[in-house]
């Protein structure tokens, strides 16, 4: 389901409208359905995205971005906002397979606590979630490099949506 700016939501160098393959998300559960809720509400709200090649050309944004999994590779679909697509970029996911285990990994470990730890324990799993998250988001900024201009934030929320995608259940 698409999810479209917010009023007032401004820039034109900004992801404007995300959608995920349905058909690569094989399994979900209520945690995993608000982790995807809030990424994708957090990336509409507050992001920077300028995909290089296509503001090269002269398409200056807002983008349309549909992220899916074809071949062990991420595939971003960047469409203009009256749906053109402007180009797809491919990225190996090779490399993200390990921060995504460990992210699932201690994700899992989260929830649990939530549910019966200390706030102590909760704490420290969340630190350790939060490290794992911003490891990950900067493999993909330098998976991105010289392909999309984007901050550090706008790659966190990302890398939450690509772990959606790869959800097995």
């Amino acid at each position: 389901m698409p999810v479209s700016p917010a009023p007032g939501a401004a820039g034109a160098q900004r992801i404007a409208q995300v959608t995920l393959d349905e058909a690569t998300i094989l399994w979900r559960n209520a945690d995993v359905e608000q982790e995807r809720r809030v990424a994708i509400y957090d990336l509409i709200e507050e992001n920077t995205f300028k995909p290089v090649r296509s503001s090269e050309r002269g398409a200056p944004g807002p983008y349309h971005l549909h992220l899916s999994v074809t071949d062990g590779r991420l595939a971003m679909d960047i469409k203009d906002t009256g749906e053109q697509l402007l180009e797809t970029l491919m990225i190996g996911m090779a490399r993200f397979r390990r921060p995504i285990r460990e992210y699932f990994a201690i994700c899992d470990s989260y929830y649990q606590a939530i549910r019966k730890a200390t706030p102590a324990e909760i704490e420290t799993i969340d630190m350790a979630r939060r490290g794992i998250h911003n490891n990950a988001a900067e493999l993909l900024l330098e998976r991105l490099e010289g392909k999309v201009d984007t901050d550090f934030a706008t790659a966190r929320r990302l890398f939450t949506l690509i772990c959606v995608l790869h959800i097995k259940g």
